[in-house]
């Protein structure tokens, strides 16, 4: 075994980070009789050779070892092996009948695995459940010959007794119906035939309504979804033994050490990993349903209300979580999927309660109808497990509770006080408690004070301090208590910049900023810091200057100096803080009319909105040109263009029909495409129609 493995000269070759050399001591070690050596070589292999689904040279170039350990009895986890090199093909065949160019990598490793395609063949009709699960969905890509694919595909579903397999058949055969016309006909009756055999067990014959679908999306009628709430209710009554579908568990990064390590990192880990786990086997099945149905949110609410209702708490776990990539990335009136979500709060499963409350602090920007549901939620809590149930030893009921409290904190809601104050007194995850306390600045008298206290103990020459400190900053400036918190803020400036933390310094001098004059007795530490060679510190420092109590005439030339930068977030900066200034800024007018010739859209934006904050009226057109131009182009911009169409009045006229059509587009825009961005642009976006409307009526 492994002939030829030490004549390939890997050292030639890269993976994700770095030199491949090390590729001939993972492929060994696949075959270890050590559990732990195996999982960890294939952990390696995941995340270097085969990185977030990349296919390097090196990757291409291990498969024909993958191929050799898979077709060998002695390999103790051949199933992991199948499923990994089937994931190389996938990945490589898809990006090889894509349009654009691809790496070399690509090429060579659809050409071996559509080669090597009878090899597939065979571990589909393994004796070895898990290894014919790992293969399946590679007949539907790598069998050149389509005609030869289908005909594998409908004598393997009869064959096959074990539901995850059955259902990664249907979706093969979909698979190869959309990448071969000439045999999708006769894939869609057999898929219309599956659907209507009464024979078939329900998670079969919903397999084949989905998969129908997702091969012509634009035929989708209104039979679809009750066709297939029908089916997933007669699946619901047939249990599923876990191990006939669902894989071990295997980590694909390196574990993430605790000593020395922020919490907020574990936390990201612990919930990339929770979320990468399904708790059911006709979980992805639902997915990919969802996705066919893209923005048809009443469509979509309705087959989540089945899910939510489900008695399987591992299906309701991952309709959670659907209802989340939902609410997430579509527009819509979400208030009953809300509610549902809200309900799933009184679980008697942690998990899903726990699950409830993250949709909710997920999708704070439109949880307002479940408010009395979290607060019911979190009051119920502490009366059931004492005040201190944000530090409870249960896992489950810990993260329960606070999540609640954090969506009812970002809410706004007052009740959410008490138990941020335990976690800000205690010393359980107060870091948590600190990400949503800014939320609340009806509370400042009690929370400005601990927060001072938190951030005059971080010790930033530590690595990981500026986590900490920044999210601290951050919650100080939202709360506004300036008299209390401007002290602390400043000896935080001024130990950052001792110890050249030049992005905490940035975040300390955006907190003051928001303070504006009541943060005066700072001004001398900031004017300091305007001549600051970093290349975030400067513009953070001249902008705070100006808004601590700055003299225009000492903060002009700054600012023109930063207009003439070629870095494009300081010209951006400069031409912001021109805008706050106003017509007292007109001398800055000629050079941002200059840079409305910019490559770069965002540059063009903020030059834009600041020629009319200083200019008005004169500029209007040149301004509305350039930014119904940006947003065309990049609709990143559109938050900016929007606020900026705010405050142009009757003069952005002119863009009404732009408005109009992009708040009629059913997936989420502005910055990011987030749930915040998007709701603030369609806010604003209203108000700028309203007024637009009304004023030529």
């Amino acid at each position: 075994m492994f002939n030829g493995l030490h004549d390939i000269d890997w050292s030639s070759m890269d993976h994700a980070y770095g030199s491949a050399e090390e590729v001939p001591a993972l492929l060994p070690a696949f075959r270890s009789p050590d559990a732990g050596e195996r999982s960890e070589a294939l952990s390696r292999f995941y995340s270097a050779v085969h990185h977030q689904g990349d296919v390097y040279p090196c990757t291409a170039a291990s498969l024909p070892f993958l191929f050799e350990l898979a077709g060998d009895a002695e390999t103790p986890d051949r199933a992991a092996v199948v499923k990994l090199l089937v994931s190389i093909g996938s990945i490589a065949v898809e990006r090889c009948e894509e349009v654009y160019g691809h790496p070399s990598g690509y090429a060579d490793a659809a050409a071996i695995v559509r080669a090597r395609a009878e090899e597939i063949v065979g571990f589909a009709s393994d004796a070895d459940p898990r290894v014919r699960r790992a293969a399946i969905p590679g007949l539907g890509l790598f069998v050149d010959d389509a005609d030869r694919a289908a005909d594998v595909l409908r004598g393997r579903l009869p064959a096959e007794s074990w539901v995850a397999q059955r259902l990664l058949v249907v979706e093969a055969m979909a698979t190869l119906a959309l990448r071969r016309p000439e045999v999708a006909g006769d894939a869609m009756e057999w898929l219309d035939e599956l659907a209507a055999d009464p024979v078939l067990d329900p998670g079969t014959r919903l397999a084949a309504v989905v998969h129908r679908a997702r091969c012509t999306p634009e035929r989708i009628g209104e039979d679809v979804v009750p066709a297939a709430l029908g089916l997933l209710r007669e699946a619901a009554r047939v249990t599923v033994p876990a191990e006939t579908w669902a894989d071990p568990p295997r980590r694909t990064a390196p574990a993430v050490p605790a000593d020395g390590v922020p919490p907020q990192v574990v936390a990201a880990f612990e919930d990339l990993d929770r979320h990468g786990r399904v708790h059911a086997p006709t979980t992805e099945l639902l997915r990919t349903l969802h996705e066919v149905l893209e923005g048809r949110t009443p469509q979509r609410t309705h087959l989540l209300a089945e899910q939510l209702r489900t008695p399987d708490p591992g299906s309701r776990l991952d309709a959670l979580r659907m209802s989340a990539d939902l609410m997430k990335s579509w527009r819509g009136d979400h208030t009953a999927l809300i509610r549902l979500v809200a309900e799933q709060l009184g679980a008697t499963d942690p998990q899903v309660a726990a699950e409830a409350a993250a949709v909710l602090e997920a999708c704070h920007p439109i949880a307002e109808p479940a408010r009395e549901e979290l607060a019911a939620h979190v009051a119920a809590q502490r009366a059931a497990h004492g005040a201190d149930v944000w530090a409870a030893p249960q896992p489950q009921l810990r993260r329960a509770h606070q999540k609640a409290v954090r969506a009812l904190a970002r809410l706004g809601d007052t009740r959410a006080l008490p138990s941020l104050l335990t976690a800000l007194d205690g010393g359980v995850d107060g870091w948590r408690a600190v990400e949503v306390a800014g939320a609340l600045p009806q509370a400042a008298g009690q929370l400005v004070p601990r927060l001072c206290d938190r951030l005059r103990r971080v010790d930033v020459t530590q690595e990981w301090s500026e986590m900490s400190a920044r999210a601290l900053l951050s919650a100080l400036a939202a709360l506004g208590d300036a008299t209390t918190a401007v002290p602390a803020v400043t000896e935080t400036l001024e130990q950052a910049v001792r110890h050249e933390r030049w992005h905490l310094t940035c975040s300390a001098l955006a907190a003051l900023k928001e303070f504006g004059s009541a943060a005066a007795p700072a001004r001398e530490t900031v004017r300091a810091l305007t001549s600051a060679s970093d290349a975030h510190v400067k513009p953070a420092a001249v902008a705070a200057l100006w808004a601590v109590g700055g003299d225009r005439e000492e903060v002009m030339p700054l600012l023109h100096d930063l207009l003439d930068d070629s870095i494009t977030f300081r010209i951006g900066d400069a031409a912001d803080m021109l805008g706050e200034i106003g017509p007292p800024a007109a001398a800055a007018l000629p050079r941002l009319r200059e840079l409305l010739a910019h490559g770069y859209d965002w540059v063009r934006v903020h030059c834009a909105a600041a020629l009319w904050d200083i200019g008005g009226e004169a500029e209007a057109g040149t301004v509305l040109d350039v930014l119904l131009q940006a947003w065309t182009r990049n609709p990143s911009t559109a938050n900016h263009v929007m606020a900026c169409l705010d405050r142009m009045g009757h003069a952005a006229q002119p863009a009404l029909p732009l408005l109009r059509a992009q708040l009629a587009l059913p997936r989420r825009g502005g910055r990011f495409a987030s749930i915040d961005h998007d709701e603030e642009l369609q806010r604003t976006g209203r108000a700028v129609i309203g007024r637009l409307v009304g004023a030529t009526a």
